[in-house]
């Protein structure tokens, strides 16, 4: 006895439709594109809200009010000139009130030529003759018949003050300003009461002690092509 075969639908492959799996929704496509659009804009709006809390963008996103550029735009304030102020001179003046010039410096052309090593300043005898600056006493006795002070500064700076009576002695600390003696007559070729000659020099090298007070001294040219 054979088995019995039920009979086959010929259109069966053909009819078999799509498995679960396979079956797509006419808007899926869609829906899934408008998930990562709200996801993209919460993003961009949670960092929105960061830099109002924080004034600080994420990395690659450029703060309102901040060009391309990375340069904020914004107004720079210029500022104020500069406002000059006056300088003191490295030398206080060893006479007050600043007294007249009866003979101005005059550079000697070699160490052992003729000049004015210093300037002649009119005083009063007996005036009191100031330190121009901090130093030290290194001499203070006579010289040729003539009190004279010498003091060392800051800087290899050496001040003289002649003729004076000297009230310091050797060794000596002093400060600006402080007496060092008493004007007297006798310097040569003072055309007042008494002259303080007053000498500074660097070293071997002697200098205006006016341009160290910061007032201009008399300048002497000397003549073409070194001739005497």
């Amino acid at each position: 006895m054979g088995t019995q075969l039920e009979p086959t639908n010929p259109n069966e492959s053909e009819a078999t439709g799509p498995t679960p799996r396979e079956a797509v929704g006419p808007n899926e496509g869609e829906t899934a594109g408008t998930r990562e659009d709200e996801t993209a804009a919460a993003r961009a709006g949670v960092a929105r809200a960061g830099v109002a809390r924080t004034g600080l963008a994420p990395a690659g996103v450029a703060p309102a009010g901040v060009a391309q550029t990375g340069v904020a735009r914004h107004d720079v304030a210029e500022l104020p000139e500069p406002v000059p102020v006056a300088q003191a001179g490295r030398l206080a003046w060893p006479l007050a009130p600043r007294p007249e010039v009866t003979r101005y410096f005059e550079a000697p052309e070699s160490p052992y030529g003729p000049g004015h090593r210093g300037v002649d300043l009119a005083a009063a005898p007996g005036q009191e003759v100031l330190a121009a600056d901090v130093g030290v006493v290194v001499f203070a006795g006579q010289i040729a018949g003539h009190g004279v002070v010498s003091l060392d500064h800051d800087g290899g700076l050496r001040t003289t003050y002649q003729p004076i009576t000297p009230t310091v002695t050797t060794g000596e600390q002093v400060y600006r300003g402080q007496p060092l003696g008493t004007a007297t007559p006798g310097h040569p070729g003072c055309s007042v009461a008494a002259c303080l000659h007053w000498g500074a020099r660097r070293g071997t090298e002697y200098v205006d002690p006016l341009a160290l007070t910061g007032a201009p001294g008399r300048v002497r040219l000397k003549p073409w092509g070194g001739e005497p």
